[in-house]
């Protein structure tokens, strides 16, 4: 079990694929799991290495005690690869992962290719969810256990596609109840979303950069995408049309094609 080790903090990852091929960084969203990205891990590591990792407050990792920063947790996943050995790697970040792997693009020199998946820069113009969305996805619902309290806040970042699967929801639900942050955790990381401002370093983004979102997303609203897009001086943006917040769920055919085809590119 890879341990790695920043400032004191335990981070726990995982490593699959091929140790042969290029490296693929996978960070993932605020109080998420590494169960995230179950949809893509499988598909890129028929083609790449994946490290898999979770982020401190979070699964496995340590959680000491907050507030964190976007920058501590950039200096996190340096940790992860330093101690993996790589010497570059594909970086593909979801949300709050898209946040800190933008800081790491912008303070460390090992990233080959950037992947923004329904990511905001942060700051003054970043576009934000409406009141009712922030709202719901705290609220506590009166009478509610901790599995259906799960569900009704996950409901602003999905559609019916994911909402009328019961199964999977049910499955999702599991997966979160043994493998996401803290209630601590979450805050802490919390913490650093609303601080995070990238909106005038992204010129300092100097690597071939996607910019993946989904056109409904409610909790990142797609106007966050076209500022990380304009802001980055070679960034491709792919909207995914009806996509919500957790589309590389909903969509993840489509998801993991444009990321093969972007992460495999000259």
């Amino acid at each position: 079990m890879p341990i790695a080790t920043n400032d004191g903090v335990d981070l726990y990852y995982e490593v699959d694929g091929s140790s042969d091929a290029d490296t693929v960084v996978l960070v993932e969203g605020l109080g998420y799991g590494r169960w995230m990205w179950r949809w893509q891990r499988e598909a890129l590591a028929e083609r790449f290495e994946t490290v898999v990792w979770d982020n401190r407050g979070t699964g496995d990792s340590d959680a000491p005690e907050g507030p964190y920063t976007i920058g501590e947790m950039a200096g996190d996943l340096e940790a992860v690869l330093a101690d993996h050995g790589a010497e570059s790697a594909h970086v593909v970040g979801a949300s709050m992962g898209g946040m800190i792997a933008q800081q790491y693009a912008i303070d460390y020199d090992r990233v080959d290719r950037l992947a923004l998946l329904c990511s905001s820069p942060g700051g003054d113009d970043a576009v934000e969810a409406s009141p009712e969305v922030q709202a719901r996805m705290v609220a506590e619902p009166e009478g509610a256990d901790e599995r259906e309290t799960i569900r009704h806040r996950m409901a602003p970042a999905m559609t019916d596609v994911l909402r009328d699967d019961d199964d999977l929801l049910s499955r999702i639900v599991d997966w979160r109840l043994q493998g996401d942050a803290t209630e601590a955790g979450r805050n802490a990381q919390l913490a650093a979303v609303g601080a995070f401002d990238a909106s005038d370093r992204l010129g300092g983004i100097d690597v071939p950069t996607l910019v993946a979102h989904g056109t409904a997303d409610r909790v990142l609203p797609f106007g966050n995408a076209e500022l990380l897009a304009e802001g980055i001086p070679d960034a491709r943006l792919d909207p995914f049309e009806g996509g919500p917040h957790l589309f590389f769920i909903e969509q993840a055919d489509a998801v993991n094609e444009t990321l093969l085809d972007f992460l495999g590119g000259d």
